[in-house]
């Protein structure tokens, strides 16, 4: 038996997907193909379709700032212009926050440093003038202040030395000048003191030569003056031993920096 004849109902329907339905760009976009509910869709409920959508027409992100599907409207705060997603800073959304502190300039972005969510001052202290992460150097999370120790100038950073978090200390002793490693000569955690006993100036170096931790002073074998590394000829571990004879025999002391 033949099939019945297949009634022509237009493009909306065509497309078999009742997200068209009450969608405004169905008799635009959707009846010229520049837009698919099931691949490029402004009104899914998924991030990939709508992100395709507004990619492809950024022109149309503006009017979904003020969406009720938090990803809508985070999605087309990466693609509107900048002046229009400034009054997002407040969104009740973190996702949201997110993006516009990735976006604002670093002056605008400093408004929102102490914005409730970590990840969004996370952003922040990317973007803030140098000048201005002196403010977030007391954030209550860790994670902030090291990318504000990865950023501080090197005069201001000697201010992070003392920080409670070993993560942000071993930020510092990674970027501080080799002749301002003194101060961390007796941090109490061994991995910031193997940084600084690979970095520091040799007579500093030398006063970690008995530090409790071998990997420490291994680390400090390598910049110790030769003269005073003979000391650990006798040292408990053997990767220790084998490195002050082998600078020994080298006879070539560490060139400072």
């Amino acid at each position: 038996m033949a099939a019945p004849p297949t009634e022509d109902v237009g493009p909306l329907s065509a497309k078999g997907d009742a997200l068209c339905g009450a969608c405004p760009h169905a008799a635009t976009l959707l009846a010229t193909d520049r837009c698919d509910p099931h691949d490029v869709c402004i009104r899914a409920m998924s991030g990939r379709r709508i992100d395709r959508f507004l990619r492809a027409h950024p022109d149309l992100a503006p009017d979904y700032l003020d969406d009720d599907f938090w990803e809508r409207r985070a999605i087309a705060a990466r693609y509107a212009p900048v002046d229009s997603i400034k009054s997002l800073a407040h969104d009740s959304d973190e996702v949201v926050r997110r993006v516009v502190a990735s976006r604002l300039g670093p002056r605008e972005a400093a408004s929102m440093m102490r914005d409730a969510d970590r990840e969004v001052r996370i952003t922040v202290a990317h973007r803030v003038d140098p000048d201005d992460l002196m403010r977030m150097a007391g954030d209550a999370d860790y994670m902030v202040r090291v990318v504000v120790a990865r950023r501080l100038s090197h005069g201001k950073l000697p201010r992070l030395a003392q920080d409670p978090e070993r993560e942000v200390r071993k930020t510092v002793a990674q970027r501080l000048p080799a002749f301002a490693l003194a101060r961390l000569l007796a941090d109490p955690e061994p991995e910031v003191r193997r940084i600084v006993a690979e970095r520091a100036l040799p007579q500093d170096a030398a006063m970690l030569l008995e530090d409790e931790d071998w990997l420490v002073r291994l680390a400090a074998v390598q910049r110790a003056p030769l003269e005073q590394i003979r000391c650990r000829l006798d040292d408990p571990e053997p990767d220790v031993r084998r490195a002050v004879w082998e600078r020994l025999q080298a006879g070539e002391p560490v060139k400072e920096t």
